[in-house]
């Protein structure tokens, strides 16, 4: 039975939606207002992200060990960001960037907040209720990846490589959602979902996500 955690992680991702018109820079790109600097830097960020949020899962994975179907998803989750870290080499190529400048790079506190939060979870936080969080996360991340893809290419110029990163994770993935509720209603079934937690860790996830294009937009993205 897991109707009780497919109803949660909707709820939850619903609640925790970002309201529309709240990202400035996805917005701008869209648009085509935003400078190539801007979505350079987006990609050099995210080189950092993807490379810390991998390390994070596969050690979430790790902790719920004794429950199988967390330990998969949280597993599933590390090969897709290793996925998408294949990609980011032609976001930054169609940037401009070389590996060089790409590694030379000093990332913004501002946008680094996110993964060293999702670092704090995957220490303290019981990996089921960070799966609530995570998974409401990734469905805004996946509306600005939709969004950004559409754009680059009709906007910018971009090629469908250069694109591939945001592809990625603009792609519909009902079998990843199905893991999830299998995570959730395991933890469900065990008592380990406190909601009061994952809403918690849900909502500063969100916030963080937040910082991360308000910290961009301040940085490259004003017009």
């Amino acid at each position: 039975m897991t109707q009780q955690a497919r109803e949660l992680l909707d709820a939850t991702a619903q609640a925790l939606a970002p309201q529309q018109g709240a990202n400035r820079l996805v917005d701008a790109i869209a648009e085509g207002a935003a400078s190539r600097i801007a979505i350079g830097t987006l990609a050099m960020e995210q080189r950092h992200i993807v490379a810390s949020d991998r390390r994070s899962l596969l050690h979430l994975a790790a902790r719920a060990a004794a429950r199988p179907r967390g330990a998969s998803l949280f597993t599933t989750l590390a090969e897709g960001e290793a996925h998408a870290q294949d990609r980011l080499y032609a976001l930054l190529t169609g940037c401009g960037v070389d590996e060089v400048a790409a590694a030379a790079y000093e990332p913004l506190a501002g946008c680094q907040a996110y993964p060293a939060y999702v670092a704090w979870l995957a220490l303290n936080g019981d990996p089921a209720d960070v799966a609530v969080a995570l998974h409401a996360n990734f469905a805004a991340w996946g509306g600005y990846c939709a969004t950004l893809a559409g754009a680059l290419r009709s906007r910018y110029g971009f090629s469908d490589e250069a694109c591939g990163f945001f592809d990625f994770f603009a792609l519909p993935a009902p079998a990843l959602k199905e893991q999830a509720v299998a995570a959730v209603q395991e933890g469900l079934d065990d008592g380990n979902v406190t909601m009061p937690a994952a809403l918690r860790y849900g909502r500063l996830l969100q916030a963080y996500e937040a910082m991360f294009w308000d910290t961009l937009w301040e940085a490259t993205g004003r017009p």
